[in-house]
């Protein structure tokens, strides 16, 4: 059963990272051609020898790209597909759709929003190569928290639900939620990288094709994973989820 929604799940994202592939290859490779060319121009200003291309631009705005966001939407849509298992018949009487949709909503706060809000996508030539670790190991630490507060906002919601309703337990779980998160990035060391000469239009441009690329890959994994699912005549067992027939 759960192997059957798997596979549903990572049918969506491979969907998902074509529909990805397509934005990114009209909206981001731009932005990113145009980072490139700032980088040259600043080592060559400073009389640094450009290092030669391990793997050429063509690859790597094509298959290169093709590839990375194909596998990213397959790994996330089987990740997904286990959360909805789980989470199905056990969050009160949503449908299939609108537990998938709600789930990718959450997801995309938690995995995208949160994290980019305190360190955004930066496109070649922006930020130091020595501190690209402290980076990508602040940016995961941001997730961890965001999904951790999360987590905790929806019992908070459970609980404040019995006493106060359902609509007054989301305004208060949701208060709570920006609160930890509030508290969190404030606390946790800023990095800001950004040469003072990059075209602050041009980062502005690349950070929101990185946040549209994920949001469409959210969308479509919601969207399409909440259809695969209803057509598979998936039910309610004991309060549980169950396949009845593929």
């Amino acid at each position: 059963m759960v192997g059957k929604l798997l596979v549903r799940g990572m049918l969506a994202g491979i969907a998902a990272g074509l529909l990805t592939f397509g934005f990114a290859r009209v909206v981001g490779e731009p932005q990113v051609n145009q980072a490139i060319s700032f980088e040259e121009k600043a080592e060559s200003a400073h009389g640094d020898a450009h290092e030669p291309e391990l793997v050429s631009r063509n690859t790597q705005a094509g298959l290169g790209l093709l590839t990375g966001v194909v596998v990213y939407g397959a790994a996330f849509g089987g990740l997904f597909s286990l959360v909805f298992a789980y989470a199905y018949g056990r969050v009160g009487a949503l449908s299939a759709r609108a537990l998938s949709a709600w789930l990718a909503l959450g997801a995309f706060i938690a995995l995208v929003i949160v994290p980019n809000i305190k360190y955004p996508a930066n496109p070649p030539s922006v930020g130091d190569p020595e501190t690209i670790g402290m980076r990508t190991g602040l940016f995961f630490l941001m997730i961890a928290i965001s999904l951790a507060a999360m987590v905790f906002s929806l019992k908070v919601r459970r609980r404040a639900a019995l006493k106060l309703g359902a609509w007054n337990g989301s305004i208060v779980a949701g208060l709570v939620f920006v609160a930890i998160i509030a508290a969190v990035q404030l606390s946790m060391p800023a990095v800001s990288e950004v040469p003072t000469a990059f075209p602050a239009v041009l980062l502005w441009k690349f950070r929101i094709a990185a946040i549209g690329m994920q949001a469409i890959m959210w969308t479509t994994i919601g969207l399409l994973f909440g259809a695969l699912v209803e057509r598979s005549a998936f039910t309610r067992v004991n309060g549980r989820a169950a396949v009845k027939s593929a």
